[in-house]
Protein backbone atom coordinates (compact mmCIF):
# COMPACT_ATOMS: atom_id res chain seq x y z
CA UNK A 1 0.00 0.00 0.00
CA UNK A 2 1.51 3.26 -0.87
CA UNK A 3 2.80 5.73 2.03
CA UNK A 4 0.17 8.30 1.22
CA UNK A 5 -2.74 6.19 2.23
CA UNK A 6 -1.19 5.63 5.65
CA UNK A 7 -1.63 9.49 6.55
CA UNK A 8 -4.31 9.44 9.29
CA UNK A 9 -4.58 13.35 8.14
CA UNK A 10 -5.22 12.80 4.77
CA UNK A 11 -8.18 13.00 2.96
CA UNK A 12 -7.83 9.63 0.91
CA UNK A 13 -7.14 7.64 4.82
CA UNK A 14 -9.72 5.64 5.45
CA UNK A 15 -9.56 3.62 9.21
CA UNK A 16 -11.84 0.60 7.58
CA UNK A 17 -8.50 -1.33 6.15
CA UNK A 18 -6.86 -3.77 7.71
CA UNK A 19 -4.49 -2.98 10.12
CA UNK A 20 -1.88 -5.62 9.31
CA UNK A 21 -1.57 -4.20 5.85
CA UNK A 22 -0.62 -0.67 6.62
CA UNK A 23 2.44 1.15 4.58
CA UNK A 24 5.19 -0.01 3.68
CA UNK A 25 3.85 -3.60 4.04
CA UNK A 26 4.53 -5.73 0.85
CA UNK A 27 1.32 -7.09 -0.99
CA UNK A 28 0.45 -10.37 -1.60
CA UNK A 29 -1.00 -10.94 -4.86
CA UNK A 30 -1.78 -15.05 -3.65
CA UNK A 31 -3.43 -13.22 -0.64
CA UNK A 32 -6.03 -15.94 1.07
CA UNK A 33 -6.76 -14.08 4.32
CA UNK A 34 -4.32 -15.39 6.17
CA UNK A 35 -0.83 -13.56 5.93
CA UNK A 36 1.76 -15.63 5.08
CA UNK A 37 5.16 -16.42 7.45
CA UNK A 38 7.72 -15.90 4.58
CA UNK A 39 10.51 -12.40 3.76
CA UNK A 40 9.64 -9.81 1.54
CA UNK A 41 11.89 -11.24 -0.70
CA UNK A 42 9.81 -14.31 -1.42
CA UNK A 43 6.92 -12.34 -1.32
CA UNK A 44 7.90 -10.05 -4.30
CA UNK A 45 9.50 -13.21 -6.26
CA UNK A 46 5.91 -14.96 -5.97
CA UNK A 47 4.27 -11.83 -6.84
CA UNK A 48 5.88 -11.23 -9.76
CA UNK A 49 5.19 -14.80 -10.83
CA UNK A 50 1.27 -13.88 -10.63
CA UNK A 51 1.84 -11.23 -12.73
CA UNK A 52 3.55 -13.04 -15.20
CA UNK A 53 0.57 -16.13 -15.07
CA UNK A 54 -2.10 -13.97 -15.04
CA UNK A 55 -1.05 -11.24 -17.77
CA UNK A 56 0.50 -13.74 -20.04
CA UNK A 57 0.18 -17.44 -19.86
CA UNK A 58 -3.30 -16.55 -18.70
CA UNK A 59 -4.26 -13.71 -21.18
CA UNK A 60 -3.34 -14.86 -24.13
CA UNK A 61 -6.69 -14.26 -26.29
CA UNK A 62 -9.26 -11.60 -25.36
CA UNK A 63 -12.06 -13.93 -24.03
CA UNK A 64 -9.17 -14.89 -21.03
CA UNK A 65 -7.83 -11.89 -20.95
CA UNK A 66 -10.61 -9.87 -20.51
CA UNK A 67 -13.77 -12.36 -19.60
CA UNK A 68 -16.31 -14.23 -21.54
CA UNK A 69 -18.63 -12.32 -23.70
CA UNK A 70 -21.73 -10.34 -22.17
CA UNK A 71 -24.25 -8.99 -23.78
CA UNK A 72 -27.65 -7.70 -23.37
CA UNK A 73 -30.20 -10.92 -22.51
CA UNK A 74 -27.52 -13.24 -21.30
CA UNK A 75 -27.28 -14.58 -17.88
CA UNK A 76 -25.05 -12.55 -15.54
CA UNK A 77 -21.28 -13.35 -15.20
CA UNK A 78 -20.01 -15.61 -17.79
CA UNK A 79 -16.58 -16.05 -16.59
CA UNK A 80 -14.53 -13.11 -15.49
CA UNK A 81 -10.56 -12.33 -17.22
CA UNK A 82 -7.81 -13.44 -15.64
CA UNK A 83 -6.74 -10.14 -13.90
CA UNK A 84 -10.17 -9.62 -12.68
CA UNK A 85 -9.79 -12.84 -10.66
CA UNK A 86 -6.12 -12.12 -9.55
CA UNK A 87 -4.61 -10.10 -8.29
CA UNK A 88 -8.14 -7.72 -8.91
CA UNK A 89 -10.43 -9.47 -6.20
CA UNK A 90 -7.42 -10.61 -3.60
CA UNK A 91 -6.47 -6.95 -3.64
CA UNK A 92 -10.15 -5.98 -2.32
CA UNK A 93 -9.97 -8.28 0.66
CA UNK A 94 -6.14 -7.41 1.30
CA UNK A 95 -7.83 -4.21 1.99
CA UNK A 96 -10.34 -4.54 3.47
CA UNK A 97 -10.77 -4.85 7.30
CA UNK A 98 -10.78 -8.02 9.00
CA UNK A 99 -12.14 -6.94 12.00
CA UNK A 100 -15.49 -5.67 9.62
CA UNK A 101 -18.40 -8.24 9.33
CA UNK A 102 -18.20 -7.82 5.83
CA UNK A 103 -14.52 -7.03 5.19
CA UNK A 104 -15.66 -3.18 4.91
CA UNK A 105 -14.38 -1.37 3.36
CA UNK A 106 -12.48 -2.37 0.38
CA UNK A 107 -13.50 -5.88 1.00
CA UNK A 108 -17.09 -5.39 0.00
CA UNK A 109 -18.66 -4.71 -3.22
CA UNK A 110 -21.02 -2.68 -1.58
CA UNK A 111 -18.46 -0.53 0.33
CA UNK A 112 -15.10 -0.60 -1.31
CA UNK A 113 -15.79 2.84 -3.31
CA UNK A 114 -16.07 4.14 0.24
CA UNK A 115 -12.06 3.80 0.80
CA UNK A 116 -10.15 6.31 -1.70
CA UNK A 117 -7.98 3.65 -2.20
CA UNK A 118 -10.52 1.92 -4.45
CA UNK A 119 -9.84 4.50 -7.52
CA UNK A 120 -6.43 3.76 -7.52
CA UNK A 121 -6.95 0.28 -7.57
CA UNK A 122 -8.74 0.21 -10.25
CA UNK A 123 -7.59 2.65 -12.49
CA UNK A 124 -4.31 0.20 -12.48
CA UNK A 125 -6.57 -2.66 -14.26
CA UNK A 126 -7.94 0.14 -16.79
CA UNK A 127 -4.36 1.41 -17.39
CA UNK A 128 -3.68 -2.12 -18.45
CA UNK A 129 -6.29 -2.46 -20.73
CA UNK A 130 -6.78 0.47 -22.43
CA UNK A 131 -2.20 0.78 -23.41
CA UNK A 132 -3.20 -2.52 -24.54
CA UNK A 133 -6.41 -1.21 -27.10
CA UNK A 134 -5.96 2.25 -28.30
CA UNK A 135 -3.02 4.20 -28.90
CA UNK A 136 -3.67 6.95 -25.97
CA UNK A 137 -1.69 9.64 -27.94
CA UNK A 138 -4.45 10.18 -29.99
CA UNK A 139 -6.41 11.02 -26.97
CA UNK A 140 -3.85 13.16 -26.00
CA UNK A 141 -2.07 11.51 -23.47
CA UNK A 142 1.19 8.89 -22.89
CA UNK A 143 1.20 6.35 -19.72
CA UNK A 144 4.74 7.01 -18.22
CA UNK A 145 7.51 4.37 -19.20
CA UNK A 146 8.41 1.95 -16.54
CA UNK A 147 10.00 -1.19 -15.87
CA UNK A 148 8.00 -3.95 -16.40
CA UNK A 149 10.30 -6.58 -14.20
CA UNK A 150 7.59 -9.83 -14.38
CA UNK A 151 7.53 -10.30 -18.15
CA UNK A 152 10.78 -12.45 -17.29
CA UNK A 153 9.45 -14.18 -14.18
CA UNK A 154 7.74 -17.16 -15.38
CA UNK A 155 7.00 -20.20 -12.68
CA UNK A 156 9.14 -22.99 -13.04
CA UNK A 157 7.95 -26.67 -12.41
CA UNK A 158 8.50 -28.29 -8.94
CA UNK A 159 8.66 -31.60 -10.47
CA UNK A 160 11.26 -34.26 -12.85
CA UNK A 161 9.45 -33.69 -16.59
CA UNK A 162 9.96 -37.77 -16.80
CA UNK A 163 7.46 -38.28 -14.28
CA UNK A 164 3.75 -38.62 -15.88
CA UNK A 165 1.22 -37.94 -13.03
CA UNK A 166 -1.53 -38.43 -14.86
CA UNK A 167 -0.69 -41.79 -15.16
CA UNK A 168 0.13 -42.58 -11.76
CA UNK A 169 -2.94 -41.10 -10.65
CA UNK A 170 -4.79 -43.51 -13.27
CA UNK A 171 -2.53 -46.60 -11.69
CA UNK A 172 -3.71 -45.50 -7.66
CA UNK A 173 -0.80 -43.54 -7.26
CA UNK A 174 -2.95 -40.63 -6.54
CA UNK A 175 -0.11 -38.09 -7.97
CA UNK A 176 -1.55 -34.99 -5.60
CA UNK A 177 0.13 -35.12 -2.92
CA UNK A 178 0.66 -31.17 -2.96
CA UNK A 179 -2.89 -30.14 -3.02
CA UNK A 180 -3.56 -33.38 -0.41
CA UNK A 181 -1.17 -31.82 2.02
CA UNK A 182 -3.12 -28.52 1.69
CA UNK A 183 -6.05 -29.38 3.93
CA UNK A 184 -6.24 -31.42 6.67
CA UNK A 185 -10.01 -32.64 6.45
CA UNK A 186 -8.98 -35.18 3.86
CA UNK A 187 -9.78 -34.68 0.03
CA UNK A 188 -11.16 -36.70 -2.68
CA UNK A 189 -9.49 -37.96 -4.92
CA UNK A 190 -10.41 -40.22 -8.50
CA UNK A 191 -13.54 -40.38 -10.36
CA UNK A 192 -15.41 -37.60 -9.05
CA UNK A 193 -19.61 -36.55 -9.50
CA UNK A 194 -20.39 -33.25 -10.77
CA UNK A 195 -21.55 -31.39 -9.48
CA UNK A 196 -19.65 -31.14 -6.06
CA UNK A 197 -19.53 -28.98 -2.93
CA UNK A 198 -16.19 -27.85 -2.88
CA UNK A 199 -15.30 -29.02 1.03
CA UNK A 200 -12.35 -30.44 0.52
CA UNK A 201 -9.88 -30.68 -1.53
CA UNK A 202 -10.83 -32.79 -5.35
CA UNK A 203 -9.20 -34.53 -7.70
CA UNK A 204 -10.31 -35.75 -10.88
CA UNK A 205 -8.75 -36.64 -14.06
CA UNK A 206 -9.67 -34.53 -16.93
CA UNK A 207 -9.26 -35.83 -20.96
CA UNK A 208 -7.67 -33.47 -23.41
CA UNK A 209 -9.28 -33.30 -26.54
CA UNK A 210 -6.38 -33.01 -28.72
CA UNK A 211 -2.96 -35.15 -27.36
CA UNK A 212 -0.24 -34.19 -29.48
CA UNK A 213 2.57 -31.59 -29.62
CA UNK A 214 1.49 -28.67 -31.49
CA UNK A 215 3.76 -26.27 -33.30
CA UNK A 216 3.95 -22.55 -32.63
CA UNK A 217 1.70 -21.16 -34.91
CA UNK A 218 -1.30 -23.37 -33.80
CA UNK A 219 -0.45 -22.57 -30.47
CA UNK A 220 -1.08 -19.29 -31.29
CA UNK A 221 -3.75 -20.01 -33.21
CA UNK A 222 -5.85 -21.83 -30.58
CA UNK A 223 -4.93 -21.77 -26.73
CA UNK A 224 -5.90 -24.89 -24.52
CA UNK A 225 -8.00 -24.11 -21.89
CA UNK A 226 -9.33 -25.76 -18.90
CA UNK A 227 -12.62 -24.80 -18.04
CA UNK A 228 -14.35 -25.15 -14.49
CA UNK A 229 -17.78 -24.61 -15.06
CA UNK A 230 -21.27 -24.26 -12.97
CA UNK A 231 -19.13 -22.27 -10.22
CA UNK A 232 -22.42 -21.48 -7.97
CA UNK A 233 -22.80 -19.42 -4.50
CA UNK A 234 -24.48 -16.78 -2.65
CA UNK A 235 -23.00 -13.72 -3.97
CA UNK A 236 -22.12 -12.23 -0.45
CA UNK A 237 -19.85 -15.00 0.01
CA UNK A 238 -16.13 -14.44 -0.30
CA UNK A 239 -14.59 -17.86 -1.87
CA UNK A 240 -10.96 -18.55 -2.71
CA UNK A 241 -9.95 -21.84 -4.37
CA UNK A 242 -6.91 -22.66 -6.26
CA UNK A 243 -6.30 -25.02 -9.16
CA UNK A 244 -3.40 -27.62 -9.94
CA UNK A 245 -2.92 -29.42 -12.86
CA UNK A 246 -0.37 -32.39 -12.44
CA UNK A 247 0.92 -31.52 -9.34
CA UNK A 248 2.15 -34.60 -7.21
CA UNK A 249 4.58 -33.41 -4.04
CA UNK A 250 4.66 -34.15 -0.36
CA UNK A 251 4.04 -30.76 0.42
CA UNK A 252 1.89 -27.81 -1.72
CA UNK A 253 3.00 -25.82 -4.54
CA UNK A 254 2.59 -22.34 -4.92
CA UNK A 255 1.80 -19.69 -7.44
CA UNK A 256 5.58 -19.33 -8.18
CA UNK A 257 5.18 -22.88 -9.27
CA UNK A 258 4.33 -23.98 -13.48
CA UNK A 259 1.56 -26.89 -11.59
CA UNK A 260 -0.34 -24.24 -10.14
CA UNK A 261 -2.81 -23.11 -12.80
CA UNK A 262 -4.57 -20.10 -11.05
CA UNK A 263 -7.20 -19.26 -8.70
CA UNK A 264 -10.71 -18.57 -8.48
CA UNK A 265 -11.68 -15.48 -6.43
CA UNK A 266 -14.69 -13.77 -5.27
CA UNK A 267 -14.49 -10.58 -3.45
CA UNK A 268 -18.39 -10.61 -1.34
CA UNK A 269 -21.21 -8.40 -2.56
CA UNK A 270 -23.25 -7.97 0.57
CA UNK A 271 -26.53 -6.79 -0.84
CA UNK A 272 -30.56 -7.83 -0.78
CA UNK A 273 -30.54 -9.26 -3.75
CA UNK A 274 -30.35 -12.72 -2.21
CA UNK A 275 -28.86 -14.59 -5.58
CA UNK A 276 -26.80 -17.21 -6.37
CA UNK A 277 -23.94 -16.49 -8.99
CA UNK A 278 -23.12 -18.88 -11.62
CA UNK A 279 -19.75 -18.79 -13.71
CA UNK A 280 -17.05 -20.06 -15.02
CA UNK A 281 -13.45 -20.00 -14.41
CA UNK A 282 -11.03 -20.31 -17.63
CA UNK A 283 -7.70 -20.90 -17.59
CA UNK A 284 -4.60 -21.15 -20.37
CA UNK A 285 -2.80 -24.09 -20.23
CA UNK A 286 -0.81 -24.20 -23.06
CA UNK A 287 2.42 -22.65 -21.69
CA UNK A 288 1.73 -25.05 -18.27
CA UNK A 289 1.47 -28.27 -20.46
CA UNK A 290 4.26 -27.14 -23.02
CA UNK A 291 6.80 -26.51 -19.71
CA UNK A 292 5.34 -30.10 -17.66
CA UNK A 293 5.94 -32.28 -20.93
CA UNK A 294 2.30 -33.39 -20.90
CA UNK A 295 1.38 -31.93 -24.25
CA UNK A 296 1.40 -35.46 -25.90
CA UNK A 297 -0.84 -36.90 -22.48
CA UNK A 298 -4.23 -37.96 -23.24
CA UNK A 299 -5.50 -36.45 -19.82
CA UNK A 300 -4.26 -33.93 -16.44
CA UNK A 301 -4.94 -34.28 -12.89
CA UNK A 302 -6.70 -31.36 -12.08
CA UNK A 303 -6.88 -30.50 -8.41
CA UNK A 304 -9.37 -27.66 -6.29
CA UNK A 305 -8.19 -26.71 -3.23
CA UNK A 306 -10.23 -24.32 -1.24
CA UNK A 307 -8.38 -21.75 0.61
CA UNK A 308 -11.57 -19.59 2.46
CA UNK A 309 -15.28 -19.85 1.85
CA UNK A 310 -15.12 -24.06 1.90
CA UNK A 311 -18.74 -25.79 1.74
CA UNK A 312 -19.49 -22.38 -0.15
CA UNK A 313 -19.16 -23.26 -3.78
CA UNK A 314 -20.60 -26.00 -5.64
CA UNK A 315 -18.75 -27.37 -8.91
CA UNK A 316 -20.81 -28.12 -11.61
CA UNK A 317 -18.01 -29.73 -14.08
CA UNK A 318 -14.49 -29.63 -15.31
CA UNK A 319 -13.29 -30.05 -19.02
CA UNK A 320 -10.66 -29.34 -21.11
CA UNK A 321 -11.35 -27.12 -24.75
CA UNK A 322 -9.05 -25.41 -27.33
CA UNK A 323 -10.32 -21.41 -28.08
CA UNK A 324 -9.15 -19.55 -30.88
Amino acid sequence: MPAIFGDTKASIYDPLRDADHQPPTLLDLDYSVKDKSTTNQDLLASNLKVMYRQMISNGKNPTLFFGSAYKAGDDPDPGAGSIENIPHGNIHLWCGDKTQPNFENMGNFYSAGRDPIFFAHHSNPVRVKVKDCLETTKLGYVYQKVDIPWLKTKPTPRKSKTKKVAKLFQLGGGGVGAAQAAESTGSTTGSVTFPIVLDKVISTLVSRPKQSKRSKDEKEDEEEVLVIEGIQFQRDEAVKFDVYINDEDDSPSGPDKTEFAGSFVNAPHKHNHNKKMNTTLRLGITDLLEDLDAEDDESVVVTLVPKYGKGVATIGGIKIQFVS
